[in-house]
Order: C-alpha cells, then structure tokens, then sequence
C-alpha cells in the first residue's frame, strides 16, 4: 500500500560532549501518514519530536533513514511543506494581511494583487481575525498572532502542514478557542496535518491518531493509537464519548509509566539489543476495551509486552 508520508528507519545522533561516542536522541523511527489525516505525535522532553518535525520540513537532516511524501524524498525546505511554530513567526512591520499575502505571494508568484487579497482574506476570516486585518503583530494579543501564523500555514495550502506546539505559550481559556478554529479550518481544507503537543486532551480532541514516543536517549515511536470519536467534535461534546477516558487513561498510562518502562528495557538490555529498524508502532484503539478496570489493567500490560516484544534481543549462534 502506498503511504502518502512514509517515514523508514529515522534516527538522530549527535557527537558526544567527550567526543568518545555518539548521542543518540532516538532510532528506528517507523510511521505513516494518510492524505488528510491529522496526526499528533507525544513524548517527554528530549525524546526527539522537534526533530522529528524539523527533518520532515526539511529543516534538518536525519543521520540514518528516509522521508517519503507523495512518492519523493525530502531534502530541503519546500513550500509543499508548511511549518507554524510556537513563537508565531510573524514579521512585525507587516499587517496580518500582509503577513498572510507574504506567503501566498510566495507560494503563487503569477498571482495580481487581487488574487493574493481575496486568498488571503478567506482563510483569515476562517480564524475569526476579518476585523483585525490590518493590526500588526504588536498590536495583536498572543491568540490572534497564533491564528495569523495558522492562517499563512493554511493559505499556502502545503501538501503536509506541520505544526511544532503551537498552542504552548497560550493559556487554557485562548487555547481551547483556537483548538476549535484549528478543526474549523481543517475541516474546510482538508490538509495532512503532523502536529506535536504535550497535551493528551488536546491530541484527542484534534486527532486521528496520536504516535507515542517512549523517553529518550535512543527514544522510539512505540504505539500508534486511534482516536475512535466521530467528527466534527468540539470540546463539550468529546468528553462525554463513551471511549474518550478510555482513550486518555491510555495515553497518560503510557506517558507516566509505559514510557519509561520500556526505555528502561532497552537501557537493561545493553549492546545485546537488537530491534527491527523497520519495525512499525503498535496499532492500539483503546475503544475497543472493556469498561472494567480488571480489564483495562490486563490490556495495559498485554500491550506493554506487546511493545517490549520489538525490543527482544535476537540470540545468536554458537
């Protein structure tokens, strides 16, 4: 089967502070992505996300490993990839219009001044900011700033859009409210979003699937989970779906327990450790669980040892 984004055998090493060995922040990185499918990945610091992100936008370079989107490799920035980053990324002497034209000017340079605006408008007023067009950053508050950045994301309508925590810097009450003008827009335009986030109801809310990473040095992407609610959702609504505490207790098992153990198992393991480097995460839906705590305990730990399975040591001859 053909993947639109195919991720194969991706790693990050760096030289060590003595200069002896090598870092290596995480390996084996195996996952797909669907056209249209809107992907959150989660992991605790230093386990490699940002990096991760960065070498799909072309931003970095992976010491071992392909990226494969739409049938080609990446190497180097392109506008088929578009990135929003955390600290909004603006160019302050510029309007939000202009700010969002910028790119669209960039993205089709044939386009008249008319084409740009009209473009450039329609995805502002998606992000509610129709009465704030000709504000420059500093006179905008940290929320509408992020939903410019989103809107110049969208507008360039980049084959794949990649979002590094965006909402990180904002508080809960903005946060929420642009979770939802984020679905909107998404669902208007129907891109492939790879998104990052520290937050489990958030990567639920928005989500397809979430990529769980365990803890680095030597991190990798151990479980693929599905996010079994219909949409549209919004925030009223997605907590009340029958699996969506099944789905968080999951994904906050995994973070606060899983994660490390199966760090420490490969740690244990040593030189001896011998995984699959083509290996893909564990396919989990946690909706498919029974309600029982007996049971969700018992899967857990089934699917703990499911996980460690890829990390076994081969034995070897005589």
């Amino acid at each position: 089967m053909k993947h639109f984004l195919q991720v194969q055998g991706l790693a990050k090493r760096y030289p060590s502070p003595d200069g002896k060995g090598r870092l290596t922040v995480f390996e084996d990185a195996n996952f797909t992505v669907e056209k249209g499918e809107f992907v959150c990945v989660i992991g605790h610091s230093g386990c490699g996300k940002s990096t991760i992100l960065n070498i799909l936008a072309g931003l970095d370079e992976a010491s071992a490993g392909t990226v494969i989107m739409n049938g080609k490799e990446v190497a180097g920035p392109s506008l088929q990839r578009g990135v929003v980053f955390q600290n909004y990324s603006l160019l302050p002497w510029l309007s939000a219009l202009n700010n969002v034209a910028f790119g669209v000017r960039a993205r089709w340079p044939e386009w008249n001044k008319w084409q740009v605006t009209e473009h450039s408008m329609k995805f502002l007023e998606l992000v509610s900011l129709k009465d704030a067009i000709n504000r420059k950053p500093a006179q905008l508050s940290g929320g509408m700033r992020q939903r410019v950045s989103i809107a110049r994301a969208f507008a360039t309508q980049p084959q794949l859009l990649l979002l590094d925590e965006p909402f990180g810097a904002l508080d809960a009450l903005t946060r929420g409210v642009i979770q939802e003008e984020l679905l909107k827009i998404w669902h208007e335009t129907k891109q492939t979003v790879f998104m990052i986030t520290h937050d489990v109801d958030e990567a639920i809310l928005l989500s397809d699937r979430v990529l769980l990473m365990t803890n680095g040095p030597h991190a990798r992407v151990a479980e693929s989970v599905k996010i079994a609610i219909p949409r549209p959702r919004d925030r009223n609504s997605v907590i009340h779906h029958p699996a969506y505490y099944r789905i968080r207790n999951h994904l906050v098992e995994f973070l606060l327990s899983r994660s490390r153990e199966l760090t420490d198992h490969a740690a244990r393991s040593g030189e001896n450790m011998n995984t699959d480097p083509a290996a893909i995460p564990l396919e989990v839906d946690p909706s498919l669980e029974n309600s029982g705590i007996p049971d969700l305990a018992l899967k857990r730990r089934t699917a703990r040892a499911q996980v460690i399975d890829h990390l076994k040591p081969t034995s070897t001859s005589a």
